[in-house]
């Protein structure tokens, strides 16, 4: 019998209302546009919401994988690509006024180039719309292929991240078996080595079964890939049939591990329970920018 964590007190979200919250739900159903906000059920879907901001899933909100942290639809082969996405989704984020808007999509392994294309198309919509947007790509892995990497890594987005999710002593127990700790930090050098100039990204969950040695090991690797932006938020159980929380991390541990991803290199560490890869992008890039800038 499954042994379940009782949730900790810090693991708190508001629920907030407002014109934003509403415009952007009633904009994203109108126009067929999935969001990750609500697809991946993420707990600061509301927040982000309130302050104008969301992320967009391309592709539908179908995935050809089945990872054990996630709760999206999976299917070996998902309905074709919506030809008319990009046009909407630039329509979309004129209406909603975003001035940064983040793209993650599914996976789509039953595409010859994975569906690179199809994200390119939409960043030049938007840039089309307004050049002066900034664009966050959350990427797949593409499995690896240079051809789809090297499409995404010289759109015309600002960032672009890929999640490493997780250790590597847990990896194939939470992932699906074609994703992959080193082909993931393969993809994040190829897109460095690409286009030495965009801002790159990753991100880690915590909670699955790592240790804190695990989880610095795994940072380690990460920043030798060139990474700039590191997330780090807790793992929660979306759905009942995802993967169980093993351990909930303290605040001040996550404060703790932050410190030492400052310390390894990075420009830039957001660490906390309810931090998610996408969670407050605009600022972390705004940081990062400012920092580098003075």
């Amino acid at each position: 019998m499954t042994q379940y964590l009782k949730k900790p007190g810090w693991i708190r979200t508001k629920i907030p209302v407002g014109a934003n919250v509403q415009k952007i739900s009633s904009s994203t159903k109108q126009s067929g546009l999935a969001t990750v906000c609500e697809e991946a059920r993420c707990p600061n879907q509301w927040e982000c919401w309130k302050n104008g901001t969301a992320t967009f899933m391309l592709m539908g909100d179908t995935c050809t994988r089945h990872c054990r942290f996630c709760s999206v639809k999976t299917q070996k082969k998902p309905p074709p690509l919506n030809s008319k996405e990009p046009g909407d989704l630039a329509e979309t984020i004129r209406s909603l006024k975003l001035k940064y808007a983040v793209l993650t999509s599914v996976d789509r392994d039953d595409l010859p180039d994975f569906g690179a294309m199809h994200i390119v198309s939409c960043v030049n919509e938007i840039k089309l719309i307004n050049k002066d947007i900034l664009i966050e790509l959350l990427i797949p892995d593409f499995q690896g292929d240079p051809k789809a990497l090297q499409k995404i890594a010289t759109s015309q987005s600002e960032v672009i991240g890929h999640n490493l999710e997780c250790t590597k002593n847990v990896t194939a127990k939470v992932r699906d078996p074609r994703a992959g700790y080193e082909q993931s930090l393969a993809v994040l050098k190829r897109i460095a080595e690409f286009n030495p100039t965009v801002v790159t990204k990753s991100s880690l969950m915590l909670g699955l079964g790592e240790t804190d040695n695990d989880v610095i090991e795994a940072m380690e690797d990460i920043r030798q890939t060139g990474v700039s932006i590191l997330t780090l938020g807790q793992y929660l159980q979306p759905g009942k049939k995802c993967m169980p929380v093993q351990r909930y991390v303290h605040p001040d541990r996550f404060e703790w591990f932050k410190e030492q991803g400052l310390k390894i290199g990075f420009e830039y560490v957001a660490s906390g329970p309810l931090v998610r890869s996408s969670y407050l992008a605009a600022e972390h890039y705004l940081h990062l920018k400012l920092s580098r800038n003075p």
